[in-house]
């Protein structure tokens, strides 16, 4: 029997802000496991600590609510004990990328066959509104005293230096576009990123829905507003890597587009490459029976529990003669 998108919500009662783009991002998330047809079985959402962390709470799969900044060591282990679970990790953008930076580096070194999601509004949402580590420099967002004194991370441009092989954009106002991001990063070999923009209508008062949508950005000409944001293939670009060899241009070409920001926002793909090895196909070159025999799938004691695991080896292996 196909599963609908009703399937993948749940009764929680939801108390984020009204207009918070992260309903448009919850929806886009369980269409995308929807046209799926992802058993819920098989899904795992993970997330960290602010308002984006109570995305597993409301859809129907596994859901593990994390710490603050360490949703990506959760789900790469998660992933790596049970290589058949559908893992998708969701953060904010202060969780990601301040407390959890050092995480977000590693993981892009590994390249786990899994999606990260950040829910990008440039505040922490749930603490009140301090600058995050998106928000630009000398912006001024209502709950700050004075401009912000940081200058910004990139985290297209950050996540692309770090080894993550598919780099994405969405806008939460845009679902469907978003739900197609979501599933491509789903469905891409190897460790998968997804910035999605969204307005914060409780604290960031600057980077709005109209704002995005162009309100403020009349074309002299036709009088009309000019969305900021576009998408990537309106204009023809291809970050696919199709042969090893292109690489470093589609890279370079990335890094380029990731820089575009102010009237012109692209959306859409910068950046795919499944030339890497995962990280699950680095270990199975070590452990030729890994993916059969994951741990998740080993039995480690009876129903009694009594141990059956045999470490003598591992021992052995790592025995240093003095």
């Amino acid at each position: 029997m196909a599963l609908k998108l009703a399937d993948y919500k749940t009764e929680v009662h939801n108390d984020w802000c009204p207009g918070c783009g992260d309903f448009g991002i919850l929806n886009a998330i369980q269409m995308a496991l929807a046209d799926m047809q992802v058993p819920k079985h098989r899904a795992t959402v993970f997330s960290g600590i602010g308002c984006s962390g109570k995305t597993p709470h409301y859809i129907k799969t596994y859901g593990i609510h994390t710490l603050h900044g360490r949703v990506l060591p959760f789900a790469q282990g998660a992933k790596l004990a049970n290589p058949d679970l559908e893992v998708l990790a969701v953060g904010g953008d202060g969780d990601g990328l301040g407390i959890g930076a050092g995480h977000f580096v590693s993981a892009g070194r590994r390249n786990v066959d899994m999606a990260y999601l950040i829910f990008n509004n440039a505040v922490y949402g749930l603490t009140k509104g301090q600058a995050a580590p998106t928000l630009k420099l000398g912006m001024k967002t209502k709950s700050l005293p004075q401009p912000n004194v940081n200058n910004s991370v990139n985290p297209i441009a950050l996540a692309l230096v770090s080894g993550f092989t598919f780099l994405a954009r969405g806008y939460a106002y845009d679902v469907r576009h978003l739900k197609d991001m979501i599933r491509k990063a789903v469905e891409h070999k190897g460790l998968a990123f997804v910035d999605v923009l969204q307005p914060c209508p409780t604290y960031n008062d600057i980077n709005t829905k109209e704002w995005f949508q162009g309100s403020d950005n009349i074309d002299p000409e036709t009088k009309k507003a000019m969305p900021r944001v576009y998408k990537l293939d309106s204009i023809g670009y291809d970050g696919i890597v199709r042969d090893p060899s292109e690489a470093p241009a589609k890279m370079a070409a990335a890094l380029e587009k990731a820089a575009e920001w102010g009237d012109k926002i692209p959306l859409g793909i910068f950046y795919q490459n499944e030339h890497i090895p995962t990280y699950q196909e680095r270990i199975t070159s070590r452990i030729p029976n890994y993916v059969e025999n994951p741990p998740a799938r080993q039995q480690i004691a009876t129903d009694d529990g009594t141990t059956v695991t045999n470490i003598e080896r591992l021992l052995e292996e790592h025995r240093v003669d003095r």
